[in-house]
């Protein structure tokens, strides 16, 4: 249930955001085509129904997605890989879980919580760079399985050993998805080597 994505393209653009000398900008610009890249990967057993189609010449079999696919991010990081996504299913309506860690615990802490309807029996796909602790997007999951979807997969750019353990204990049914597997987390909560804190390097708040 977790799976690193390898690919050429996904390494340089992570390498870009690793980069301390990487500016906002660019740091928005690689996540977002990161997450793109990683969309194709995270989606390829989701299933499609056909439906017929006329080209210009003549009659054929088209095909849609089967499910509902809603997007969940987790403010505020989470959003900077919405668009990547969105670009590769742009009917996908959005959801929003807003948790923040508390310094000393380490702990997240719920703030909001706001859900499409279409979320009951979809396929959700929860966002957020940083697979760190492993607290936040655990509780996430809990909060999104109480509205009943179909299943849900954890998207993240980097996570670490720490965290993956954490998710796959509390939630055994949910498919992992990151671009790297890093060493350890330190003492303060961060990911090493990671690429720093991914909300402040996003909206340049740091």
């Amino acid at each position: 249930m977790f799976k690193i994505l390898e690919h050429p393209l996904i390494k340089v653009k992570l390498s870009r955001m690793r980069n301390v000398d990487t500016d906002s900008r660019d740091f928005r610009s690689n996540l977002v085509e990161l997450s793109q890249f990683m969309a194709y990967e995270v989606t390829k057993d989701f299933e499609t129904k056909q439906f017929p189609i006329k080209t210009p010449l003549k009659q054929t079999k088209g095909y849609k997605l089967k499910d509902q696919i809603v997007l969940v991010p987790i403010l505020r990081a989470g959003l900077g890989m919405v668009d990547g996504f969105k670009n590769m299913i742009p009917a996908a309506p959005i959801g929003f879980i807003g948790l923040y860690r508390n310094k000393k615990t380490l702990k997240p802490v719920q703030y909001y919580c706001k859900m499409p309807d279409s979320i009951k029996g979809a396929q959700v796909i929860l966002l957020d760079p940083m697979l760190a602790t492993g607290h936040s997007a655990a509780e996430a999951i809990t909060i999104i399985k109480k509205y009943k979807p179909k299943r849900i997969k954890f998207v993240c750019i980097v996570s670490c050993p720490e965290g993956v353990n954490v998710i796959t204990k509390a939630h055994p049914d949910v498919e992992i998805y990151t671009a790297s597997l890093d060493e350890k987390l330190n003492k303060k909560g961060y990911i090493e080597p990671g690429l720093g804190d991914a909300g402040d390097r996003i909206y340049g708040t740091k």
